[in-house]
């Protein structure tokens, strides 16, 4: 279930904030955010490139406020003024949380040793979290979302990665000749290669197994499409949202030579996804 994106905490009671992009409130994020305590929030900088959690969707994955800095506001600031702006809008202020790698102020120009010098008060730097030997960074969790690696994806994140989309009206195939599937635009979120993945719909809060296709129809009318059939659950109504959940890549996408060729891949990919699913249980 998504958490409110409009947690209301006065910002006089915040007296430790963690600051960075945060996109994709992995686990090296959340390494930050053990670490703030009982008043804590977080300074999300929204640059422009949040595409695992973007805009507010980071709310869901913690329980402490997320405020949200857009960096063309801030980013001709000096590390001087940039420590002024904080001490105004959390006059209550003692401690900041970085990630080891963290550069703040015009040019970047500023780093974890200079907020130290610049903040009166507590500065901890979380140092690099990594996972069988793989660095935690929202960059290379994308490359393995694009690269459809949903288990390292999954492994990084500490979670399913989860996109949000709006039901679309479909070619209305699936329902008459094929499988049904609910078809879903996406915009904010980086999307997996194309192919095939067993994934968990989730529709009116309600999870369901389901397998999803992502990419051009080659064999049909070839325009792209992410659409999601829920197994067997016979899911007719429409929603204005719906989330899905990437548990692992089943097939790349292909052409084929006829739909009742098509047709008998889906049945394949269904049972293999129906396979991977009792494996989990």
């Amino acid at each position: 279930m998504k958490k409110s994106s409009s947690i209301l905490i006065n910002k006089n009671s915040v007296t430790a904030v963690a600051i960075g992009g945060f996109d994709g409130m992995h686990l090296a994020h959340q390494e930050l955010f053990k670490n703030l305590g009982k008043n804590g929030g977080i300074i999300a900088i929204e640059s422009g490139y949040a595409n695992i959690t973007p805009n507010t969707y980071r709310q869901e994955y913690t329980n402490y406020p997320v405020y949200y800095y857009v960096l063309d506001n801030i980013k001709h600031l000096s590390g001087e003024e940039f420590i002024v702006l904080l001490k105004e809008e959390f006059p209550n202020l003692e401690k900041i949380v970085v990630g080891f790698d963290f550069h703040f102020g015009k040019n970047r120009k500023y780093n974890t040793s200079n907020l130290a010098e610049l903040f009166k008060g507590e500065v901890q730097v979380i140092k690099e979290v990594r996972i069988d030997d793989n660095p935690v960074h929202s960059r290379i969790i994308r490359e393995y979302i694009k690269n459809g690696d949903i288990p390292t994806v999954t492994k990084l994140l500490g979670r399913e990665y989860k996109i949000f989309g709006k039901q679309i009206r479909g070619q209305g195939l699936g329902s008459k000749s094929f499988f049904p599937t609910i078809n879903i635009s996406v915009t904010k979120f980086i999307l997996p290669e194309e192919g095939v993945y067993a994934t968990k719909t989730i529709i009116n809060e309600e999870e369901y197994n389901s397998i999803t296709f992502l990419g051009n129809r080659v064999t049909t009318d070839g325009s792209f499409a992410v659409e999601t059939h829920i197994i067997d659950e016979d899911i007719k109504n429409r929603y204005s949202s719906v989330q899905i959940k990437f548990c692992e890549k089943i097939r790349d996408n292909k052409k084929f030579d006829s739909f009742e060729e098509l047709k008998e891949q889906i049945k394949r990919d269904i049972n293999k996804t129906k396979d991977f699913f009792l494996k989990l249980k």
